[in-house]
């Protein structure tokens, strides 16, 4: 653990001039037990300080047994068999008598001179004493101004703490909010969960609106289906995964977040991702909802008589059968391998050589998905496209594009409304081309062969399109700030702060590599609605993916986030799972 840590600051230190040593007491065991994520953010919060404030001299990280020095009313360290303290020592600035106080809280530093000359803002000390506390140790400190600084971290050589201890708490003061949902569906909507029998066929509700789950509640009663019911995204892949649906009607304004995070959440899960999910919303984006693995699209509001005639289609749908998928490739060489990767007991695969030949196809008898290329001796992909869309009976088919040309922006724009996906054929092509046809062909994921189960699950393990990038969180809550950005740094994104809307804005102008902001809608002075509201003034980030995150989840507020300009919310406190799953559907692509 202590060489993890120490690793990059010997680098850091070599080019600053600066001599860098690391001491192990030798009367010390070999292990200690805490939560070592948390012991090693404090460690490297205290180093990165150390250097960053000594300009010449050392830094020096020593481990020993310790004898006392922590505060008498501290019970944990009083009743340890044994305490161990690791001490940062610097021959820095050094801090003031009257300042070493206040250095724990946030924002504060020795004088704004020095905030000039090295940057930061202390919010690190802040977070690494509460973070101490939570491990049932403390962060004392030694320092003479112009001479050094040394911080010392107490531990407990044993401290595993309470379940709940590693949750990080509201500011000092502030009143726990409440987060305001709406009474569960399942209240005033008994639905069947308890009768239901193992192979039952069930019909999953995620739904907010009483009136709609009632009448889906009779729809799916009407289809030969039982029915599950709940107004919360985050409940819906558990009730999924524990009663296995044959399919869900999804609504995408939910108390607790977008259903376009369920979606994802869906199709990302092995055992889900089958799955026919029907979109039931006012929102309007159609191709979105479709191109993310979608069954179908129903816009509210709907008629009984839609709603039973969209679940009757799910319900023919899911019944035991082949599925049925074309591949428009007029290369012998492509056809034949695009048929080998994608060829299962249950699936009756077609080839079309032309343009002309696959809309004769398509037209004669039914398939479930397409693999179209865009280059066809007789008519371009474009124009096969368009000709579907033309055609009520056909324009609701997945069409996978699988094309080896570059394409322009204008091209790409295009087929994004028009094509479920588009797979740029190069070294992962097949692997991807794979993974598009099963989800639009909604394969169990289990009955595929192993070889296949392992390429799904190295795609959807993988935090790839995670890696590297850059995030930016707003918070005025120093605790929130470093919640994220502990569990967002985990992922190796990169990641940038603001504490106001002002300053978030200052740092979109400066830094073009952010990919997405994280931002809190109830920050003083500039609140979250007001600073999307500007950011959406610079031409430059209209399409910049934001995430409101709030405390407040009623549908006012829901709806006050998106017309401000957010591309989604969630609701606080945040579920890492929810917001990575965001993350990746804002990121995907």
């Amino acid at each position: 653990m202590l060489e993890t840590v120490a690793r990059p600051f010997r680098h850091q230190a070599e080019s600053q001039g600066l001599s860098f040593e690391v001491q192990l007491d030798p009367n010390l065991g070999r292990s200690v037990i805490t939560d070592s994520k948390r012991l090693q953010q404090i460690l490297k919060n205290l180093l990165s300080n150390a250097l960053k404030f000594t300009a010449q001299g050392s830094v020096r990280l020593r481990v020993l047994p310790a004898r006392g020095g922590w505060r008498a009313d501290n019970t944990p360290l009083n009743q340890a068999s044994s305490v161990v303290a690791f001490e940062v020592t610097d021959t820095g600035v050094g801090i003031p008598v009257e300042k070493q106080k206040i250095v724990f809280e946030a924002f504060q530093q020795a004088d704004a001179s020095t905030s000039r000359k090295y940057g930061g803002t202390g919010l690190g000390l802040a977070i690494s004493r509460e973070l101490a506390q939570l491990l049932g140790g403390e962060l004392s400190l030694r320092s003479t101004p112009g001479l050094g600084s040394t911080f010392t971290l107490f531990l407990p050589t044993m401290y595993a703490g309470p379940r709940t201890a590693l949750r990080v708490p509201a500011p000092a003061g502030m009143p726990v909010q409440q987060v305001s949902l709406p009474e569960r569906l399942i209240e005033q909507f008994p639905d069947d969960r308890h009768s239901l029998r193992p192979g039952e066929p069930a019909l999953l509700i995620v739904e907010d609106d009483p009136n709609y789950a009632g009448i889906l509640v009779d729809a799916a009663h009407a289809a030969g289906l039982k029915a599950l019911v709940t107004s919360r995204g985050a409940e819906a892949l558990d009730l999924a995964l524990e009663y296995q649906p044959v399919a869900m009607s999804l609504d995408i304004f939910l108390p607790d977040m977008l259903g376009w995070n369920v979606l994802s959440q869906f199709k990302r899960t092995l055992e889900t991702r089958h799955i026919p999910v029907q979109i039931l919303t006012m929102d309007e984006d159609r191709q979105q909802g479709l191109a993310r693995g979608a069954f179908s699209y129903l816009n509210k509001p709907t008629t009984t008589e839609g709603l039973s005639a969209a679940l009757t289609r799910i319900s023919d749908y899911v019944k035991p059968r082949k599925k049925r998928l074309l591949i428009a490739e007029d290369n012998e060489a492509e056809q034949l391998g695009v048929s080998e990767l994608l060829a299962h007991p249950d699936l009756e695969i077609e080839i079309a050589g032309t343009g002309r030949g696959a809309l004769e196809k398509l037209r004669e008898s039914r398939f479930d998905c397409m693999v179209l290329d865009l280059r066809l001796p007789d008519m371009s992909g474009f124009e096969v496209l368009e000709e579907l869309q033309k055609d009520e009976a056909l324009a609701d088919l997945p069409v996978v594009v699988f094309t080896g040309r570059e394409l322009t922006p204008e091209e790409d724009a295009q087929l994004h409304t028009k094509a479920r996906s588009i797979v740029v054929k190069g070294a992962a092509s097949p692997e991807r081309l794979f993974d598009e046809t099963a989800l639009f062909l909604h394969q169990v994921a289990s009955d595929l062969p192993p070889e296949k189960q392992r390429i799904l699950e190295r795609l959807h393990a993988s935090d790839e399109m995670l890696a590297g990038r850059t995030v930016l969180v707003v918070d005025d809550d120093t605790r929130n700030i470093f919640a994220l950005s502990s569990a967002l740094e985990r992922r190796n994104m990169n990641v940038l702060t603001a504490t106001t809307g002002q300053e978030a804005i200052s740092i979109l102008e400066k830094s073009p590599e952010v990919a997405i902001v994280l931002m809190d809608i109830m920050m003083p002075e500039m609140d979250g609605y007001e600073t999307i509201a500007l950011i959406r003034g610079n031409p430059a980030l209209r399409r910049l993916p934001i995430i409101a995150l709030t405390a407040k989840a009623m549908k006012g507020d829901r709806e006050k986030c998106l017309e401000a300009g957010a591309s989604d919310y969630l609701a606080k406190p945040v579920n890492t799972d929810q917001l990575f799953s965001a993350l990746r559907l804002w990121l995907h692509r």
